[in-house]
């Protein structure tokens, strides 16, 4: 069979005729509305990288394939009733399960599954590019959020100037994307891309015939890509995969970069292990296509020449297959599948209004076998990895361990070369040894691979290393150094990597002394739309500190809370809080958190205040928090806006020393001081310490407070006047018995008899005046 295929490839390549359906050829009706044409003269082909039957042909028609041009189809069109005018198409974009168009400098959105325009939203400067990228593991969030990401932009503004607008929401809503020194920038805009393998947005900046990359995040925001020359309009094709892999070209020259435009490099031609041609411009050939897909290259020259090469992790070149008459002004390239590769080329229908497509399959495997081409042996026999297009997350403190497998051919030893997109973020570490051999007698060779974040491995300097308060994202991939071009079956083994939120995660409370188990409240009871009374001297609606205007009943949520903790009034408290993963313990949580009472009970304080809690800031409150994000934001204190007042970098003067310090956990021994007052706190609780976790571990819990005393009615000074009050009397009454049988008693009941009989008679004298 792979010899029959070689024939077929070496001398006509047999490309069959894909004829219409007969359904459709008699029944399907022609689409009303404006029909739409590519504006350059070129023709291209973007092929979904997640649907592998979705495709866009752009010509001087359009079509739109969702069975990957099996059947005719009748050329694209948008309704009438978008009113478009001329429908000039500039650009495309799958984003998702939508198709983006640029129309005549506006923005359309194509829902292809439901076949449903609409015109995006927020834009409000022409546009003429959009750009955007494709993940394809489902069920991920960040995931979804790379799928969802577009950029809008008119394609050689100033780029001080330039109107760009940006969507997370698939290009159904736009706003005004703003990038800190774009101002300061100088030249034209030659396009805007999320770079998601990098964790950055890169500015093409092109001026005086050069062009380089401007990032928008720390490390790379300090300087630029490596300029290359751009003295012609370069279309850019991303590779699919999220590897960082960009093609630049145009007619005359073919460039690719590896690491997302820091460095742009040109394509060589080969024959054998020589080079031909240190790139594309000195072969003098006539670009006419340029297909990709995660790992290959292909190119389909005016000249009847097709090119092929690996994207491999090292320099790309390409060889030059037999030539053969395969172009035309209207073919372009396609990868179906590893290894095979079509050239489509739409032909009119003779009786229906529409157009079949003459497909040209091509084994590559097949034409590397032709002894001139000098493709050489491959020297690997098997590679492979369980993480092979998997997905994985490594939160803060977290490390990832992968391994491969290797068997090389007899009497060859290749090197493996293991690569991450994003270096400023994700370190490794691999180890490589013998592992056995096979029924054959073959060495099998094992790669352990070490991951985690490029910060703990300790070995990079700061100005390298992307900030550790943001989520990146990474590829890993394995191959093979200086791997044979023959070597199409033996895949680089990726896996992509978010270092973020590890949604496993969750925290719980400790709840090992509970008002239940020791009989203070009653299970039953709680379950029983149990409520109880906040008094209005106690909570505060607007958790500002003061008094209610009534008091407040709280239905309890056993079912979500449990029974409640118990804690002892006079005892300061602090709960312990627990790391949970996937349903199993983890460890005891010693970051920072904060608590805030739900019902606005305030009726508890701390222990330590801002200068007993060595702080060198002002540290924040939850005052200041929702100060800062507003009314609606009461429990918005993350590891986002946190600063803890330990920072050195945090530079809030320290004017109030004495006020209560309110986080708990960390460097200091705070804990929680409650007032005198039994009941139930509902307690809201999350994790602000921006170096333990990327996820927002939040929770709410419950405590009982007992063995406080009812405060009393009477002010406290009260009490004290009465209590001497009384010891003084009873003093008296012992007293004054004793001292009347004693002579100084004698003289004092003398002195009192004489004063008694004065007062009388001059009483007496007055009555007798009056």
């Amino acid at each position: 069979m792979l010899a029959l295929m070689l024939v077929a490839a070496t001398t006509s390549w047999l490309c069959p005729l894909v004829t219409a359906q007969p359904l459709c050829r008699w029944g399907c009706p022609s689409v009303p509305g404006d029909r739409l044409y590519f504006s350059s003269g070129k023709t291209h082909l973007i092929k979904h990288p997640c649907n592998k039957n979705l495709a866009l042909y752009l010509g001087r028609q359009i079509f739109l394939t969702k069975d990957n041009f099996e059947s005719s189809l009748i050329p694209f069109s948008i309704p009438s009733s978008m009113q478009v005018g001329t429908p000039e198409v500039t650009s495309a974009h799958f984003a998702g399960s939508v198709l983006l168009l640029v129309v005549n400098q506006k923005v359309y959105v194509y829902d292809y599954e439901a076949n449903f325009w609409t015109a995006s939203t927020g834009i409000e400067h022409p546009v003429s590019h959009v750009s955007g990228d494709n993940c394809c593991y489902s069920g991920n969030s960040f995931c979804m959020d790379i799928s969802n990401s577009v950029f809008a932009y008119l394609h050689g503004d100033q780029i001080s100037q330039a109107n760009i607008y940006f969507s997370d929401s698939r290009g159904y809503r736009f706003q005004k994307y703003a990038q800190e020194r774009r101002a300061e920038l100088v030249g034209t805009l030659g396009g805007i891309f999320s770079f998601h393998s990098l964790s950055q947005v890169g500015l093409l900046l092109v001026d005086q015939q050069m062009a380089m990359f401007s990032y928008s995040d720390h490390p790379l925001n300090r300087s630029f890509g490596l300029p290359f020359d751009y003295d012609r309009t370069l279309d850019i094709l991303i590779a699919p995969g999220q590897k960082g892999i960009l093609i630049f070209w145009f007619q005359k020259n073919l460039l690719v970069s590896r690491n997302s435009g820091q460095l742009v490099e040109s394509v060589q031609v080969r024959e054998g292990q020589r080079i031909l041609y240190n790139s594309i411009l000195k072969a003098n050939i006539t670009i006419h296509s340029v297909t990709a897909n995660e790992n290959e290259l292909a190119v389909l020259t005016r000249e009847n020449n097709l090119y092929y090469g690996s994207l491999g992790i090292q320099s790309s070149s390409l060889i030059k297959f037999a030539d053969q008459n395969i172009w035309s002004q209207e073919a372009v390239l396609m990868f179906t599948d590893v290894g095979m590769l079509e050239i489509l080329t739409p032909l009119p229908d003779m009786i229906f209004p529409a157009f079949d497509f003459q497909k040209c399959l091509l084994n590559i495997q097949a034409l590397l076998m032709d002894p001139q081409l000098q493709a050489g042996i491959c020297k690997v026999e098997l590679l492979q990895g369980e993480f092979e297009n998997k997905m994985y997350t490594i939160d803060m403190n977290s490390q990832l361990e992968l391994t491969a497998l290797m068997i090389p051919r007899p009497g060859t030893l290749p090197v493996p070369l293991v690569m991450v997109s994003n270096p400023h973020s994700l370190g490794l570490q691999a180890v490589i040894y013998e592992d056995g051999y096979t029924y054959n007698g073959d060495t099998k060779h094992r790669l352990n691979i070490s991951l985690k974040q490029q910060h703990h491995w300790g070995r990079a300097d700061p100005n390298f290393t992307s900030s550790i308060k943001r989520p990146t994202i990474s590829t890993i991939t394995l191959d093979i150094a200086n791997k044979e071009i023959s070597c199409v079956d033996l895949k680089p083994l990726t896996a992509l990597i978010s270092v973020g939120c590890d949604l496993e995660k969750k925290i719980v409370i400790q709840n090992e002394l509970s008002a239940c188990h020791h009989g203070v409240l009653d299970p039953v009871a709680l379950q029983d739309n149990y409520s109880y009374i906040i008094e209005r001297e106690a909570y505060d609606p607007n958790f500002q500190g003061q008094q209610a205007e009534e008091d407040l009943e709280v239905y309890y949520p056993y079912e979500k809370l449990g029974c409640p903790l118990l804690a002892y009034y006079d005892t300061p408290w602090k709960p312990v809080v627990e790391l949970w993963r996937e349903g199993k313990f983890q460890e005891v949580v010693e970051a920072e958190y904060v608590l805030l009472e739900m019902n606005g009970l305030f009726t508890y304080t701390y222990s330590l205040t801002a200068g007993t809690a060595g702080c060198s800031a002002q540290p924040q409150n939850w005052t200041t928090i929702t100060e800062m994000a507003g009314d609606t934001a009461f429990f918005s204190w993350d590891r986002e806006n946190y600063m803890s007042c330990h920072d050195p970098d945090y530079h809030e003067p320290l004017r109030w020393p004495d006020v209560p310090y309110q986080i708990l956990g960390g460097p200091t021994e705070n804990k929680v001081v409650f007032d005198q007052r039994n009941g139930i706190y509902i307690f809201f609780i999350s994790i602000v310490d921006p170096s333990y976790s990327y996820c927002h571990l939040e929770t709410t819990f419950s405590v009982y407070v007992y063995g406080a005393f009812p405060l009393s009615i009477f002010p406290p000074i009260t009490i004290v006047l009465l209590t001497v009050a009384t010891l003084l009397s009873v003093w008296l009454a012992y007293m004054i018995p004793q001292l009347l049988h004693m002579e100084q008693g004698l003289e004092v009941s003398g002195f009192w008899a004489r004063l008694y009989q004065r007062c009388r008679s001059s009483c007496a004298c007055l009555w007798g005046r009056c």
